[in-house]
């Protein structure tokens, strides 16, 4: 009776859980009720986790004796793992969140790959389809977790290149040729009852590490300039994976939440790719992510750099102002700076907006909770589509530490590697100041030929400081700041 009510529980639990999912991703939508959504949804996983722990009134009479020392490791890893993902959310900085994605992706996948790892060993998948399904979300979770892992080590630098050896992608297709075929003599052997050449154990094994390994050999070679869209593949990955296991468990949570997170994620990559203008294959399996070896000729012009007060003072008596976000901005931390400047200005009656390009940063999104974390209101910033029209009509576009996603060479340069990419139209701005560190160049390691227009100055200098400057330079006007 005991062990009816907790299945029943369990499962009405579960079914609520994966209603606040959806409901919580449907408002993940908008940065005005992306908050709230993350609760909700965070409520559903916390009711699914909480009932998961009904399971132990339904246990089999051979797993009693180990139920209090399983129950109690799984109170250990929530304690460990909740701790953890606490502290790290707290203390994280938000140029290392999508290091930290990533992981959480990779973990995901691990997740996915470790329930498939016990159902394969525990000989618990009988059916044709329960073991095809296995080992399909064993083989996307383990491609996950390496590639995240990999993924990771390229966003925080502990590897600072792509790594490529002649015939990669002849070796890459003969490991998963292999991967595969390990899987289907497992199905084999399983449903025919035939001697194994290879003991099952073994098999399992060799499946495994072959997954895992393709996992990092598909993901070494892509760049830096794609880890973007490259996240939100794993991040796919990992919810069709979960998707998969919990139809093999028979859990509703599981299946519909891993749906959702693998469709999302999928969604999310195809308009990424689009935003650069190039396929998701283009992306995984050519080269634009490493430094461009094309020959770009000659720029016309030269860099006149400007000093940041008069910058500042310049945007002051402007009417219109587009405001540009980079990487730079977030790794300078001076959003709150940015803001404050942009307040400023609007007390002197300036019109400002805020121009957001679909891949700008290292995470789909981050220039929007860049801004959002510095309070700047919703209805100021605009995606590439709904601004790009604007630039022509605008007195000054501000680039604080973006490159590639406003690189005229898009448009004109055909041996470019980002040739065709939407770009934001700041160059069309009647003047365009630019603010970065140094002459580096993107992530597609070209020039960038805005930087030599004629109406275009270069502010140097880390993003902050020169916003402090900027900020001095208006106050000296005697201007209050706006509300």
């Amino acid at each position: 009776m005991l062990a009816t009510i907790s299945q029943l529980t369990i499962g009405v639990v579960d079914l609520a859980a994966a209603f606040l999912f959806m409901y919580g991703l449907l408002r993940m939508a908008s940065p005005v009720t992306a908050p709230s959504g993350i609760f909700v949804a965070g409520l559903g996983m916390l009711g699914a986790v909480v009932a998961s722990f009904l399971y132990a009134f339904s246990v089999s009479a051979a797993a009693e004796p180990h139920l209090l020392v399983n129950v109690g490791l799984a109170l250990v890893a929530l304690v460990i793992g909740g701790g953890a993902a606490w502290w790290s959310g707290r203390k994280v900085p938000l140029t290392a969140m999508p290091q930290m994605v990533a992981l959480y992706n990779g973990m995901g996948g691990g997740a996915a790959g470790a329930i498939a790892a016990v159902e394969l060993f525990g000989n618990k998948t009988t059916g044709a389809t329960d073991l095809v399904v296995t080992l399909l979300g064993a083989l996307i979770g383990a491609v996950s977790l390496s590639g995240s892992l990999i993924a990771w080590a390229k966003l925080d630098g502990v590897i600072d290149k792509p790594l490529r050896v002649r015939g990669q992608q002849a070796i890459n297709g003969l490991v998963m040729l292999v991967t595969l075929a390990v899987g289907g003599y497992i199905v084999f052997v399983a449903q025919t009852g035939a001697d194994p050449v290879m003991l099952m154990p073994g098999s399992i094994y060799l499946f495994f590490g072959c997954a895992l390994v393709f996992g990092v050999l598909m993901t070494l070679p892509i760049g830096g300039a794609d880890m973007p869209v490259v996240i939100s593949i794993y991040n796919a990955f990992t919810g069709l994976a979960v998707g998969l296991e919990g139809f093999v468990l028979q859990n509703p949570a599981l299946m519909i939440a891993g749906m959702v997170v693998g469709a999302a994620g999928l969604l999310l990559t195809l308009l990424m790719a689009k935003a650069m203008n190039r396929s998701v294959s283009n992306v995984v399996f050519t080269n634009f992510g490493a430094a461009s070896k094309h020959k770009q000729g000659a720029i016309k012009g030269e860099l006149k750099p400007m000093a940041a007060g008069d910058a500042g003072i310049a945007m002051r008596y402007a009417a219109s102002v587009i405001i540009v976000p980079g990487y730079g901005l977030a790794v300078a931390q001076g959003q709150q700076k940015l803001y404050e400047f942009v307040k400023l200005l609007q007390a002197g009656g300036v019109a400002v907006k805020f121009a957001v390009h679909p891949v700008a940063g290292r995470m789909p999104g981050q220039m929007d909770v860049l801004l959002a974390e510095a309070g700047v209101p919703y209805d100021l910033i605009f995606q590439l589509e709904d601004i790009n029209d604007d630039f022509s009509t605008t007195d000054v576009a501000l680039v604080i530490g973006a490159n590639d996603v406003v690189n005229p060479a898009a448009r004109t340069d055909r041996s470019s590697p980002i040739f065709g990419m939407p770009i934001l139209n700041a160059d069309k701005a009647k003047k365009v100041l630019v603010v970065k560190r140094g002459e580096g160049k993107g992530y597609a390691g070209i020039v960038n030929g805005l930087f030599y227009g004629d109406n275009c100055n270069m502010v140097y200098g880390d993003a902050q400081a020169v916003l402090i400057k900027m900020i001095e330079a208006v106050r000296g006007l005697g201007l209050p700041a706006a509300a």
